[in-house]
């Protein structure tokens, strides 16, 4: 029963279909619900739950369990005295399966793949990023416990826990994307929950190429370093597409060799056959039983790599990664939080310091010169869009100083009316030092390829 509703008001706004409806029932400047809709739908929710057996029916195919509770909600909606329309009961019935079988108000969101990125601010707010521009939601939660509720369903998919004992947690949903949870106390106003999305269709390299991320003469180079075997680094920023862009170089790599992945959070969609996959372990209640990427990656050298590829480096496991690359490991692949090519060699000298305080800053600095051949920066820009701004060159030392050389850049030169940032892909006429490399390894770039332009 919807209590003190105004039933012209209802009779008259039946013939609206459910999205305009939605937006008549939304509190526009704070995107929630009316509370007697909210309240009818958790009505109907309570009464499903006491009325079947989840249990029971877990052993039963999804389509028909699915099928089975969709006709019991009917009836329990059938039995309600309101006055909704029979695409407004399909609506809810759909919003109440999603709360029983999925993550509740969140499953249109993740059927949508337009959104990249799903970010929660409390349970009265819902925010989404399309083509790399946020925009707000008409979506909310009922309040925080329901919101709790989500996030406790999400983690203990994966064997992990949120309480006030442990108010922060990283997991993922199945299909690979990336969750990050906070919630009271160290969450002032109510729970927050972070979604990076996993995409389905996986980028490859004449799509970066197609989407201008970068020129096919930048694609070519890449991939003939990564055929041979030179050590690569991607930098950028938050959502820059370090990740993507790694998935993407990952597919020259041969075959027949053995790819060794550690990460975080499993999110790499390698598709060579011969991939063993590892992921870090939070600690426990009692705070025990926690692997880091250090342990993992020294224990990956037992394993007979020909390649190993970290999702992130971020901490201690910088030193083993560049020993490592030192060691026999050519081809290694991995990424780090900058903003430059400088940036990210100065963040190495410290994640490497953090693994061992007294080392040198010049052994640190012979070691990151000997051990990786390219630096690959990625940006969003300020359209949303992103690109791979720089391929930069480790040539070796000058005194105890690293010195860089930029091969490709692409350099701003402004806004279109339309807001699309504008232009230009540039070689900088530098023939790389590891030309020499790629010609042992069989491969030969074109003449002209370091003198290419390409306006955008």
């Amino acid at each position: 029963m919807l209590p003190n509703v105004d039933q012209r008001g209802l009779q008259s706004s039946q013939q609206l279909n459910w999205e305009q409806r939605l937006l008549k029932n939304a509190d526009r400047s704070k995107g929630s619900l009316k509370p007697e809709y909210q309240e009818l739908k958790f009505t109907l929710h309570r009464k499903l739950l006491d009325k079947i057996n989840l249990e029971a029916l877990a052993t039963i195919d999804n389509q028909r369990i699915r099928g089975e509770v969709r006709q019991a909600l009917m009836t329990l909606i059938d039995g309600e005295q309101t006055l909704l329309s029979s695409v407004e009961k399909q609506q809810i019935c759909d919003e109440v399966l999603d709360e029983v079988f999925g993550l509740g108000p969140l499953e249109p969101l993740l059927q949508d793949p337009t959104i990249s990125d799903i970010l929660v601010n409390t349970h009265k707010q819902v925010y989404v990023e399309r083509r790399g521009l946020l925009e707000i939601t008409s979506v909310t939660f009922r309040d925080d416990a329901h919101l709790i509720r989500i996030i406790d369903k999400i983690v203990s998919q994966v064997g992990r826990r949120v309480d006030e004992s442990t108010p922060m947690v990283d997991a993922r949903l199945m299909d690979g994307s990336r969750v990050n949870a906070i919630i009271p106390p160290l969450a002032v106003d109510g729970p927050l929950l972070s979604i990076r999305r996993f995409s389905t269709d996986k980028l490859m390299p004449a799509d970066l190429v197609e989407k201008r991320a970068m020129t096919a003469g930048m694609m070519e180079l890449l991939e003939a370093a990564v055929k041979a075997r030179l050590n690569i680094i991607i930098a950028g920023g938050t959502g820059a597409g370090k990740t993507t862009l790694l998935n993407a170089l990952s597919s020259f790599i041969n075959p027949k060799e053995r790819i060794v992945t550690i990460e975080d959070a499993a999110e790499l969609q390698l598709k060579q056959p011969h991939v063993a996959r590892l992921e870090t372990r939070p600690p426990n209640l009692e705070g025990n039983g926690a692997v880091r990427q250090r342990e993992l990656l020294i224990n990956s050298l037992r394993m007979r790599p020909d390649r190993i590829v970290v999702g992130e480096c971020r901490g201690e496991e910088a030193l083993d990664m560049l020993q490592a690359m030192n060691t026999g490991h050519d081809g290694s692949l991995t990424t780090i939080h900058a903003n430059s090519a400088r940036d990210t060699v100065a963040r190495l000298e410290v994640m490497v310091s953090l693994a061992n305080g007294n080392m040198q800053l010049t052994s640190i600095r012979q070691q990151i010169s000997s051990a990786v051949n390219l630096l690959v920066q990625a940006s969003r820009m300020s359209d949303g869009s992103r690109r791979v701004i720089s391929i930069t060159e480790i040539t070796g030392m000058e005194g105890d100083v690293i010195t860089l050389q930029d091969i490709f850049v692409f350099e701003k030169r402004g806004m279109s009316p339309e807001g699309a940032v504008v232009g230009r892909f540039a070689a900088t006429g530098i023939r790389p030092k590891f030309y020499e490399k790629l010609l042992a390894a069989g491969i030969r770039l074109r003449p002209d390829l370091f003198d290419e332009v390409l306006e955008i």
